[in-house]
Protein backbone atom coordinates (compact mmCIF):
# COMPACT_ATOMS: atom_id res chain seq x y z
CA UNK A 1 0.00 0.00 0.00
CA UNK A 2 1.18 3.56 -1.25
CA UNK A 3 2.11 5.61 1.88
CA UNK A 4 2.27 9.79 1.81
CA UNK A 5 2.68 12.52 4.24
CA UNK A 6 -0.71 14.49 2.69
CA UNK A 7 -2.93 12.88 0.18
CA UNK A 8 -4.85 15.56 -1.56
CA UNK A 9 -8.31 14.78 -3.05
CA UNK A 10 -9.31 16.66 -6.12
CA UNK A 11 -7.25 18.13 -8.45
CA UNK A 12 -9.42 21.03 -8.71
CA UNK A 13 -8.00 24.76 -8.71
CA UNK A 14 -8.10 24.42 -4.86
CA UNK A 15 -6.75 21.01 -4.58
CA UNK A 16 -3.73 21.59 -7.32
CA UNK A 17 -2.53 25.21 -5.45
CA UNK A 18 -2.44 23.43 -1.77
CA UNK A 19 0.18 21.24 -3.78
CA UNK A 20 1.89 23.89 -5.39
CA UNK A 21 1.82 25.63 -1.81
CA UNK A 22 3.53 22.95 -0.14
CA UNK A 23 6.10 22.04 -2.62
CA UNK A 24 9.13 23.18 -1.28
CA UNK A 25 7.83 21.87 2.06
CA UNK A 26 9.86 18.46 2.29
CA UNK A 27 6.15 17.04 2.37
CA UNK A 28 5.51 13.86 0.66
CA UNK A 29 2.02 15.18 -1.15
CA UNK A 30 0.11 13.60 -4.04
CA UNK A 31 -2.90 14.28 -5.67
CA UNK A 32 -6.01 11.71 -6.42
CA UNK A 33 -8.63 12.94 -8.51
CA UNK A 34 -11.79 11.20 -9.75
CA UNK A 35 -11.38 12.87 -13.26
CA UNK A 36 -8.54 11.96 -16.16
CA UNK A 37 -5.32 13.78 -16.07
CA UNK A 38 -5.94 17.74 -16.67
CA UNK A 39 -9.62 17.30 -16.22
CA UNK A 40 -10.29 20.55 -14.57
CA UNK A 41 -9.05 21.80 -17.96
CA UNK A 42 -12.77 21.82 -19.03
CA UNK A 43 -14.38 24.11 -16.24
CA UNK A 44 -16.81 26.04 -17.75
CA UNK A 45 -17.07 28.82 -15.34
CA UNK A 46 -15.72 32.00 -15.33
CA UNK A 47 -14.69 33.31 -11.68
CA UNK A 48 -13.61 36.82 -9.88
CA UNK A 49 -10.69 36.37 -8.47
CA UNK A 50 -10.20 39.23 -5.62
CA UNK A 51 -6.39 41.40 -5.46
CA UNK A 52 -5.72 38.98 -2.48
CA UNK A 53 -5.91 36.03 -4.87
CA UNK A 54 -3.43 37.32 -7.49
CA UNK A 55 -0.87 38.49 -4.33
CA UNK A 56 -1.04 34.09 -3.62
CA UNK A 57 -1.06 33.31 -7.34
CA UNK A 58 1.89 35.44 -7.92
CA UNK A 59 3.26 33.74 -4.95
CA UNK A 60 2.30 30.24 -6.29
CA UNK A 61 3.87 31.25 -9.41
CA UNK A 62 1.47 31.13 -11.77
CA UNK A 63 -0.24 34.90 -12.33
CA UNK A 64 1.84 35.61 -15.49
CA UNK A 65 0.49 32.71 -16.99
CA UNK A 66 -3.30 33.87 -16.81
CA UNK A 67 -4.78 35.59 -19.40
CA UNK A 68 -7.17 37.86 -16.89
CA UNK A 69 -9.10 40.72 -17.59
CA UNK A 70 -9.12 43.99 -14.70
CA UNK A 71 -11.71 45.40 -12.64
CA UNK A 72 -11.41 48.92 -12.43
CA UNK A 73 -14.61 50.10 -11.17
CA UNK A 74 -17.69 47.89 -9.41
CA UNK A 75 -21.15 49.59 -9.59
CA UNK A 76 -23.40 48.14 -6.95
CA UNK A 77 -26.96 49.27 -7.43
CA UNK A 78 -30.84 47.80 -6.66
CA UNK A 79 -33.21 47.24 -8.85
CA UNK A 80 -36.81 49.18 -8.12
CA UNK A 81 -35.42 52.32 -6.41
CA UNK A 82 -32.76 55.04 -6.20
CA UNK A 83 -29.21 54.61 -4.35
CA UNK A 84 -25.87 53.43 -5.57
CA UNK A 85 -22.38 52.73 -5.16
CA UNK A 86 -19.07 53.16 -6.99
CA UNK A 87 -15.89 51.12 -5.78
CA UNK A 88 -12.97 52.58 -7.93
CA UNK A 89 -9.51 51.26 -8.10
CA UNK A 90 -8.04 54.73 -7.82
CA UNK A 91 -9.64 55.02 -4.25
CA UNK A 92 -7.16 52.14 -2.97
CA UNK A 93 -3.92 52.24 -4.80
CA UNK A 94 -3.91 49.02 -6.08
CA UNK A 95 -3.93 48.31 -10.42
CA UNK A 96 -7.54 46.64 -9.88
CA UNK A 97 -10.11 45.83 -7.83
CA UNK A 98 -10.47 42.24 -8.64
CA UNK A 99 -10.18 39.96 -12.07
CA UNK A 100 -12.15 37.94 -14.28
CA UNK A 101 -10.60 34.41 -15.49
CA UNK A 102 -11.84 31.51 -17.00
CA UNK A 103 -11.66 28.71 -14.35
CA UNK A 104 -10.29 26.45 -17.17
CA UNK A 105 -7.28 28.42 -17.36
CA UNK A 106 -6.43 29.02 -14.41
CA UNK A 107 -6.88 24.87 -13.98
CA UNK A 108 -4.80 24.93 -16.91
CA UNK A 109 -1.67 26.66 -15.28
CA UNK A 110 -2.22 25.38 -12.05
CA UNK A 111 -1.47 21.90 -13.89
CA UNK A 112 0.95 22.82 -15.92
CA UNK A 113 2.82 24.19 -13.08
CA UNK A 114 2.04 20.46 -11.17
CA UNK A 115 4.09 18.97 -14.12
CA UNK A 116 6.60 21.21 -13.75
CA UNK A 117 7.14 20.65 -10.24
CA UNK A 118 7.09 17.15 -10.68
CA UNK A 119 3.97 17.05 -8.28
CA UNK A 120 2.55 13.31 -8.67
CA UNK A 121 -1.29 13.21 -9.45
CA UNK A 122 -3.27 9.70 -9.80
CA UNK A 123 -5.97 10.43 -12.09
CA UNK A 124 -9.12 7.96 -12.44
CA UNK A 125 -8.83 7.49 -8.76
CA UNK A 126 -12.20 8.42 -7.27
CA UNK A 127 -11.72 8.62 -3.25
CA UNK A 128 -15.10 6.48 -1.62
CA UNK A 129 -13.65 6.05 1.98
CA UNK A 130 -11.61 7.77 4.53
CA UNK A 131 -10.97 5.55 7.74
CA UNK A 132 -8.94 7.85 9.67
CA UNK A 133 -6.83 6.56 12.74
CA UNK A 134 -4.33 7.65 15.26
CA UNK A 135 -1.12 7.97 13.11
CA UNK A 136 -2.83 7.56 9.48
CA UNK A 137 -5.96 7.88 7.49
CA UNK A 138 -6.40 5.06 5.17
CA UNK A 139 -8.36 6.51 1.87
CA UNK A 140 -10.49 3.91 -0.04
CA UNK A 141 -10.46 4.07 -3.49
CA UNK A 142 -12.56 3.34 -6.36
CA UNK A 143 -10.81 0.33 -7.73
CA UNK A 144 -10.93 -1.42 -4.13
CA UNK A 145 -7.43 -0.53 -3.02
CA UNK A 146 -6.48 2.03 -0.87
CA UNK A 147 -3.47 4.27 -0.06
CA UNK A 148 -2.27 5.75 3.34
CA UNK A 149 -1.52 9.32 4.77
CA UNK A 150 -0.64 10.97 7.83
CA UNK A 151 -3.19 13.88 6.46
CA UNK A 152 -6.06 14.20 4.16
CA UNK A 153 -6.80 17.21 2.47
CA UNK A 154 -10.37 17.11 0.91
CA UNK A 155 -10.44 19.86 -1.75
CA UNK A 156 -13.82 18.86 -3.42
CA UNK A 157 -16.93 16.67 -2.90
CA UNK A 158 -18.57 14.60 -0.32
CA UNK A 159 -16.34 11.30 0.86
CA UNK A 160 -17.96 8.66 3.29
CA UNK A 161 -16.24 8.61 6.22
CA UNK A 162 -15.13 11.30 6.77
CA UNK A 163 -16.25 12.52 9.84
CA UNK A 164 -16.16 15.85 11.44
CA UNK A 165 -18.85 18.80 12.29
CA UNK A 166 -21.93 18.04 10.26
CA UNK A 167 -22.83 20.42 7.54
CA UNK A 168 -24.71 23.27 7.98
CA UNK A 169 -27.15 23.78 5.18
CA UNK A 170 -29.30 26.41 3.81
CA UNK A 171 -31.26 26.44 0.07
CA UNK A 172 -31.70 29.89 -0.95
CA UNK A 173 -34.42 29.26 -3.04
CA UNK A 174 -32.92 30.86 -6.15
CA UNK A 175 -30.84 29.28 -9.48
CA UNK A 176 -28.09 31.43 -11.27
CA UNK A 177 -28.25 31.47 -15.04
CA UNK A 178 -24.71 31.34 -16.00
CA UNK A 179 -23.79 32.69 -19.51
CA UNK A 180 -21.33 35.40 -21.76
CA UNK A 181 -22.98 38.40 -23.25
CA UNK A 182 -21.50 40.55 -25.95
CA UNK A 183 -22.02 43.96 -25.04
CA UNK A 184 -23.43 46.38 -27.82
CA UNK A 185 -20.58 49.03 -26.36
CA UNK A 186 -17.75 48.72 -24.28
CA UNK A 187 -17.79 47.96 -20.89
CA UNK A 188 -14.56 49.53 -20.05
CA UNK A 189 -13.81 47.13 -17.07
CA UNK A 190 -16.87 48.06 -15.20
CA UNK A 191 -18.59 45.35 -12.98
CA UNK A 192 -22.00 45.47 -12.23
CA UNK A 193 -23.70 44.05 -8.60
CA UNK A 194 -27.48 44.61 -9.35
CA UNK A 195 -29.79 43.66 -6.99
CA UNK A 196 -32.93 42.40 -7.92
CA UNK A 197 -36.54 41.03 -5.87
CA UNK A 198 -35.48 37.40 -7.48
CA UNK A 199 -31.44 37.68 -6.39
CA UNK A 200 -28.42 39.64 -7.57
CA UNK A 201 -27.33 39.97 -11.06
CA UNK A 202 -23.26 40.08 -11.87
CA UNK A 203 -22.41 41.10 -14.94
CA UNK A 204 -18.55 40.95 -15.34
CA UNK A 205 -16.16 41.96 -18.14
CA UNK A 206 -14.62 38.98 -19.51
CA UNK A 207 -12.46 40.34 -22.83
CA UNK A 208 -14.64 41.67 -24.96
CA UNK A 209 -17.49 39.96 -23.65
CA UNK A 210 -19.38 40.14 -20.06
CA UNK A 211 -19.68 37.23 -17.65
CA UNK A 212 -23.10 36.75 -16.66
CA UNK A 213 -24.83 35.62 -13.09
CA UNK A 214 -28.35 35.74 -13.84
CA UNK A 215 -30.31 34.66 -10.17
CA UNK A 216 -33.47 34.21 -10.17
CA UNK A 217 -36.49 31.85 -8.37
CA UNK A 218 -36.40 28.37 -9.81
CA UNK A 219 -39.79 28.55 -11.21
CA UNK A 220 -38.69 31.79 -12.60
CA UNK A 221 -35.41 30.21 -13.86
CA UNK A 222 -36.66 27.38 -15.39
CA UNK A 223 -38.53 29.65 -17.61
CA UNK A 224 -35.58 31.71 -18.51
CA UNK A 225 -33.75 28.40 -19.50
CA UNK A 226 -36.77 27.81 -21.88
CA UNK A 227 -36.52 30.83 -23.73
CA UNK A 228 -34.37 31.40 -26.94
CA UNK A 229 -31.19 33.95 -26.81
CA UNK A 230 -32.79 36.71 -28.41
CA UNK A 231 -36.27 36.56 -25.87
CA UNK A 232 -33.52 36.06 -22.94
CA UNK A 233 -31.41 38.59 -23.35
CA UNK A 234 -34.68 40.92 -23.45
CA UNK A 235 -35.53 39.59 -20.25
CA UNK A 236 -31.49 40.11 -19.01
CA UNK A 237 -32.01 43.78 -20.16
CA UNK A 238 -34.97 44.58 -18.58
CA UNK A 239 -33.80 42.83 -15.24
CA UNK A 240 -30.37 44.83 -15.73
CA UNK A 241 -31.43 48.52 -16.83
CA UNK A 242 -29.95 50.62 -19.96
CA UNK A 243 -26.45 50.94 -18.05
CA UNK A 244 -24.90 48.47 -20.74
CA UNK A 245 -26.52 47.08 -23.81
CA UNK A 246 -26.79 43.58 -24.45
CA UNK A 247 -26.00 42.88 -28.49
CA UNK A 248 -26.32 38.87 -28.03
CA UNK A 249 -25.73 36.48 -25.21
CA UNK A 250 -24.33 32.58 -25.41
CA UNK A 251 -25.60 29.39 -24.36
CA UNK A 252 -26.84 29.54 -20.89
CA UNK A 253 -25.94 27.20 -17.96
CA UNK A 254 -28.09 26.77 -14.57
CA UNK A 255 -27.69 25.97 -10.82
CA UNK A 256 -29.37 25.79 -7.59
CA UNK A 257 -27.82 28.20 -4.89
CA UNK A 258 -26.93 26.61 -1.26
CA UNK A 259 -24.86 27.82 1.44
CA UNK A 260 -23.11 24.90 2.84
CA UNK A 261 -20.28 24.90 4.76
CA UNK A 262 -18.60 22.90 8.10
CA UNK A 263 -18.59 24.96 11.55
CA UNK A 264 -14.82 23.15 12.52
CA UNK A 265 -12.85 22.67 8.72
CA UNK A 266 -10.45 20.14 10.63
CA UNK A 267 -11.17 16.68 12.03
CA UNK A 268 -9.25 13.59 12.77
CA UNK A 269 -5.98 13.34 10.75
CA UNK A 270 -8.35 15.75 7.86
CA UNK A 271 -9.12 19.08 6.74
CA UNK A 272 -11.82 20.58 4.54
CA UNK A 273 -11.08 23.20 1.83
CA UNK A 274 -12.79 24.73 -0.75
CA UNK A 275 -16.11 23.63 -1.60
CA UNK A 276 -15.64 20.45 0.71
CA UNK A 277 -15.48 23.08 3.37
CA UNK A 278 -18.06 25.96 2.09
CA UNK A 279 -20.05 26.41 -0.85
CA UNK A 280 -21.27 30.14 -1.00
CA UNK A 281 -23.81 32.04 -2.81
CA UNK A 282 -21.54 33.69 -5.87
CA UNK A 283 -22.78 37.01 -4.77
CA UNK A 284 -19.60 39.35 -4.39
CA UNK A 285 -17.65 36.44 -6.14
CA UNK A 286 -15.91 35.03 -2.66
CA UNK A 287 -16.30 31.01 -3.03
CA UNK A 288 -12.55 30.53 -4.38
CA UNK A 289 -11.24 33.82 -3.19
CA UNK A 290 -12.46 32.43 0.98
CA UNK A 291 -10.80 28.68 -1.03
CA UNK A 292 -7.33 30.42 -1.50
CA UNK A 293 -6.92 32.07 1.38
CA UNK A 294 -7.69 29.13 3.43
CA UNK A 295 -5.14 27.45 0.49
CA UNK A 296 -2.70 29.36 1.67
CA UNK A 297 -3.16 29.76 5.15
CA UNK A 298 -3.25 25.73 5.13
CA UNK A 299 0.06 25.19 3.69
CA UNK A 300 2.09 27.83 5.99
CA UNK A 301 0.45 26.60 9.43
CA UNK A 302 1.88 22.85 7.86
CA UNK A 303 5.19 24.42 7.21
CA UNK A 304 5.66 26.38 10.38
CA UNK A 305 4.68 23.54 12.52
CA UNK A 306 7.05 20.77 10.47
CA UNK A 307 6.42 16.93 11.93
CA UNK A 308 3.91 14.94 11.44
CA UNK A 309 0.90 17.15 9.21
CA UNK A 310 -1.64 15.45 10.45
CA UNK A 311 -1.59 16.11 14.64
CA UNK A 312 -4.73 17.57 16.21
CA UNK A 313 -2.42 20.29 17.44
CA UNK A 314 -1.67 21.50 14.17
CA UNK A 315 -4.66 21.16 12.65
CA UNK A 316 -6.20 22.83 15.14
CA UNK A 317 -3.95 25.67 15.21
CA UNK A 318 -4.88 26.40 11.55
CA UNK A 319 -8.66 26.41 12.50
CA UNK A 320 -8.89 29.18 15.06
CA UNK A 321 -6.38 31.14 12.80
CA UNK A 322 -8.76 30.65 9.43
CA UNK A 323 -12.06 31.22 11.76
CA UNK A 324 -12.92 34.91 12.07
CA UNK A 325 -12.19 34.93 7.57
CA UNK A 326 -14.18 31.68 7.11
CA UNK A 327 -17.19 33.35 9.32
CA UNK A 328 -17.08 36.39 8.35
CA UNK A 329 -16.82 36.09 4.82
CA UNK A 330 -19.69 33.27 5.03
CA UNK A 331 -22.00 35.60 6.91
CA UNK A 332 -21.34 38.43 4.91
CA UNK A 333 -22.28 36.77 1.69
CA UNK A 334 -25.71 35.06 3.25
CA UNK A 335 -26.29 39.27 4.98
CA UNK A 336 -26.12 40.73 1.47
CA UNK A 337 -28.27 37.65 -0.42
CA UNK A 338 -31.19 37.76 2.67
CA UNK A 339 -31.21 41.72 2.99
CA UNK A 340 -31.20 42.46 -0.67
CA UNK A 341 -32.88 39.44 -2.17
CA UNK A 342 -36.90 41.32 -1.10
CA UNK A 343 -39.47 43.43 -2.95
CA UNK A 344 -40.81 44.60 0.29
CA UNK A 345 -41.24 48.52 0.00
CA UNK A 346 -39.53 49.33 3.38
CA UNK A 347 -36.17 47.45 3.34
CA UNK A 348 -36.26 48.65 -1.00
CA UNK A 349 -36.50 51.97 0.32
CA UNK A 350 -33.68 51.52 3.22
CA UNK A 351 -31.13 49.73 0.66
CA UNK A 352 -31.47 52.89 -1.22
CA UNK A 353 -29.90 55.21 1.26
CA UNK A 354 -27.54 52.75 2.45
CA UNK A 355 -26.06 52.56 -1.03
CA UNK A 356 -26.51 56.29 -1.02
CA UNK A 357 -24.95 56.56 2.69
CA UNK A 358 -21.88 53.95 1.30
CA UNK A 359 -21.37 56.40 -1.51
CA UNK A 360 -21.13 59.57 0.83
CA UNK A 361 -19.14 57.99 3.71
CA UNK A 362 -15.70 56.64 2.28
CA UNK A 363 -14.65 54.57 5.25
CA UNK A 364 -18.08 52.17 4.93
CA UNK A 365 -17.52 52.27 1.61
CA UNK A 366 -13.42 51.22 2.00
CA UNK A 367 -14.51 48.72 4.74
CA UNK A 368 -16.70 46.87 1.79
CA UNK A 369 -13.80 47.21 -0.51
CA UNK A 370 -11.06 45.48 1.15
CA UNK A 371 -13.67 42.88 2.27
CA UNK A 372 -13.99 42.05 -0.94
CA UNK A 373 -10.09 42.10 -2.11
CA UNK A 374 -8.52 41.23 1.05
CA UNK A 375 -11.90 39.01 3.25
CA UNK A 376 -12.73 39.07 6.59
CA UNK A 377 -9.21 40.23 7.96
CA UNK A 378 -8.28 42.75 4.84
CA UNK A 379 -5.19 41.18 4.46
CA UNK A 380 -4.16 38.91 1.56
Amino acid sequence: MDRHDIAIVGAGPVGMALALALKDSGLDTVLVDARPRGGARQDPRILALSHGTRLTLERLGIWSRLQVTPIETIHISHQGGLGRTLLRTEDYGQPAMGYVVAAGDLAAALDDALQGAGIPVRDNTPVIHLAPGAEDVLLGLGDGSQLAARLAACAEGVIQGAGGTPLVEQDYGQHAIISVATPADAHHHRAWERFTPQGPLAVLPWGNDCAIVHTAHPDEAAALMALDDDAYRERLQASFGSRLRFARVGPRACYPLVLRYRPNPVGQRTVWLGNAAQTLHPVAGQGYNLALRDVWACAQTLIRAGGDPGIATTLATYARERRLDRQGTIRFTDGLVKLFSTGAAPLRHARGAGLFALDLLPPARHFVAKRMMFGARAWP
